[in-house]
């Protein structure tokens, strides 16, 4: 007689690289529970299906590392927010940038949808929250409080609430169409990092550094209860969809709470270390974690765990007492949310001492979404998610099975489920085929298919272009010169002023080039200087920061006093190129110059040992003058952050 196989109550499901730089954020679309959003330091939103390994779209537009995404509910639009303020929202069905956001001051922390109006909530480190309208790129309310960074931002369901989480300990509800707070929940010990609303009842939920998860009455605007103990920063709730129990994702754990009274219903052990966002599914639970560059999900079978009732069934041996549930756990103890039918109106407006602010859309919002680009990696699955038209709702990937578990006694299942996927570098993405209506499929494994009827593009083509503009319907190669032409012309359409600049640029280059070629590196970098054109200087740093033989103490002399203007430069690569210089100088020249300074005063005329004086004094006095401002941006979050810091330890030795 055969054994049954006894499967897993929860296992790691799949390990993919999803950035070519640090991950720094992610969310999981709760609609369907399949849907994964990443942000990186790579500036890109990349877009995920579970369990699939190749990146389904990706996302570029932000000019600094994405801080926070959010999916909205039925996952066809999705914000983005950057360590610089800025806001985007993208069309996935339309794979097109909807709208850009401007008026924050810092990092922005937190972002949700609302869920029946086309509006967006934002939390940011400058400690404001905004509500946007993206119908009108305006700003409708801002509202005004926290002490601190507002780390999470939640509606409740029916669309009249926003509660926030924030550094400052508290938790606010705020009224939207009032645009003032409504209560305040003091109570934590240590930053807010999170707050969810129940599903039905006037309660809402938060989470905190302090470890313990706090539950509140709306209605009477005071604590329920609380869960104390959790073995680490509270990061990450959920309620189930029935409202029944409330889960947490604890360091390596999972726990299932209940709150009147507060008890503990179930512990499951999850490897995924400290679990960024939760979704459900199929009455499955989706994980995912965050290391690095890479992103791992993993799978809680919740028809295995204790959910409701009085045992508490904890490998983990929790001693603490079981409570016994209310009388009537079906009856619900508070009001329940009236949602509306359709879409809620628009927010009134409110008088001047509302603190609320109104901005007009400018010409630099406009161009930051000409530049932002939504590119499709893989077409079969973006077609399967978000093309089909005809149908009520999108089937895919709503309606899957649930994800299969390796069976407990095959190691080399478990292992195989374990490994990190071959996910493509999104650095490089691999070519696209053009969005239509119905387009072709590209196979992700090779088999004998029909050729497409165009020729794939390698990045996703500009709106209101169609690659017939830009490439013929069949590759003949007399007519490459003619093809090349026409899509320049194309490409130069209603860009006169960059084309103006780039002429100018490439002018700039050939005479430094033809400076260049003599070999005399010093002169080469002396007449990019002297042209004075920033972009013609990185553009020489860029190639010199490759070979660090190219440095001489000479050339140091001329470099430094540009590298301290692209250190205060707007740009992030001009400030990339000046960090990348000035350690190279750091390391090879500060021994040096400090050494030849701290020498006593040679005995005689000694030319070379001037002229080298000379130059170190120089190089000390340039870098005396550029440590002030390595100094002041020491503190900065993120990686540029790190960057300066670690300069900041370089030049303490001038000190």
């Amino acid at each position: 007689m055969a054994t049954p196989v006894v499967t897993k109550t929860a296992w790691k499901l799949q390990e993919i690289v999803a950035h070519a730089s640090n991950v720094s954020s992610l969310v999981l679309g709760k609609g369907s529970g399949r849907l994964l959003a990443t942000g990186g330091d790579d500036c890109r939103v990349n877009l995920w299906s579970i369990n699939k390994p190749n990146c389904i779209m990706s996302l570029t537009g932000h000019t600094s590392p994405v801080e926070s995404v959010r999916l909205n509910t039925p996952e066809e639009l999705i914000v983005a927010g950057s360590q610089s303020g800025s806001i985007r929202v993208w069309d996935l069905e339309a794979a097109k940038i909807l709208r850009t956001l401007m008026g924050h001051k810092a990092n922005i922390c937190s972002l949700d949808f609302h869920p029946y109006g086309e509006f967006v909530a934002s939390g940011s480190q400058d400690t404001n929250i905004k509500l946007w309208d993206i119908r009108r790129k305006g700003c409708v309310f801002r509202y005004r409080g926290h002490s601190q960074a507002v780390r999470c931002l939640r509606f409740s369901p029916d669309g009249k609430w926003l509660a926030s989480a924030a550094d400052d300990h508290t938790v606010k509800l705020w009224d939207l169409t009032a645009g003032k707070m409504m209560s305040e929940f003091p109570g934590h010990t240590g930053p807010v990092n999170v707050v969810e609303f129940h599903p039905n009842e006037y309660l809402l939920a938060s989470g905190s550094s302090d470890r313990t998860i706090r539950f509140w009455d709306l209605e009477k605007f005071q604590v329920v209860s609380c869960i104390e103990g959790e073995p680490g920063p509270v990061r990450s709730v959920l309620f189930n969809p029935d409202g029944c129990c409330l889960y947490s994702g604890c360091q390596d754990s999972l726990r299932v709470y209940g709150w009147e009274p507060e008890r503990c219903f179930d512990v499951v052990l999850v490897n995924w270390g400290k679990v960024a966002d939760l979704a459900i599914c199929n009455d499955q639970l989706i994980g995912v974690a965050f290391s690095q560059s890479n992103v791992s999900s993993y799978v809680v079978d919740l028809t295995r765990v204790t959910r409701t009732g009085t045992v508490t069934r904890d490998p983990v041996q929790d001693h603490r007492p079981l409570a016994q549930p209310p009388p009537n756990p079906s009856a619900p103890l508070r009001r329940i949310y009236e949602r509306p039918s359709t879409t809620c109106s628009k927010p009134q407006r409110v008088k001047q001492n509302s603190e609320s602010e109104r901005r007009s859309p400018s010409s630099e919002d406009d161009r930051d979404e000409r530049e932002s680009r939504a590119e499709i990696q893989n077409a079969e699955d973006y077609n399967e998610i978000f093309q089909p038209k005809n149908s009520i709702s999108r089937t895919p990937p709503r309606r899957s099975e649930p994800f299969p578990a390796p069976p407990e006694d095959d190691a080399a299942t478990a292992k195989e489920a374990a490994k990190p996927s071959s996910a493509m570098d999104v650095q490089f993405p691999v070519p696209n085929l053009e969005v239509l209506p119905r387009p072709p499929v590209v196979a992700s494994t090779p088999a004998p298919k029909a050729e497409p009827a165009i020729i794939p593009a390698t990045r996703n083509e500009p709106i209101g272009l169609k690659a017939s503009d830009f490439l013929p319907a069949v590759k003949i190669p007399q007519q490459a010169e003619l093809v090349d032409e026409d899509a320049m012309s194309q490409i130069r359409k209603g860009h006169d002023t960059m084309c103006v600049v780039l002429t100018s640029r490439h002018k700039n280059l050939d005479t430094v080039r033809a400076v260049w070629t003599t070999g005399d590196i010093k002169t080469s970098v002396d007449s990019a200087v002297a042209i004075n054109d920033l972009s013609v200087v990185v553009d020489l740093l860029n190639i010199v920061n490759q070979k660090a033989s190219l440095w001489k103490l000479d050339l140091c002399t001329t470099v430094l006093p540009q590298i301290e203007k692209l250190l205060q430069s707007k740009y992030e690569s001009y400030v990339q190129t000046g960090c990348t210089s000035l350690k190279l100088i750091l390391q090879r020249f500060l021994p040096l110059i400090t050494d030849m300074l701290a020498a006593p005063p040679s005995v005689g005329v000694d030319i070379s040992r001037e002229e080298r004086l000379h130059k170190c004094r120089l190089c000390y006095k340039q870098l005396k003058s550029i440590s002030g401002l390595v100094k002041s941006k020491s503190g900065l979050s993120g990686r540029h952050g790190s960057t300066f810091r670690e300069l900041h330890l370089l030049m303490a030795s001038l000190d």
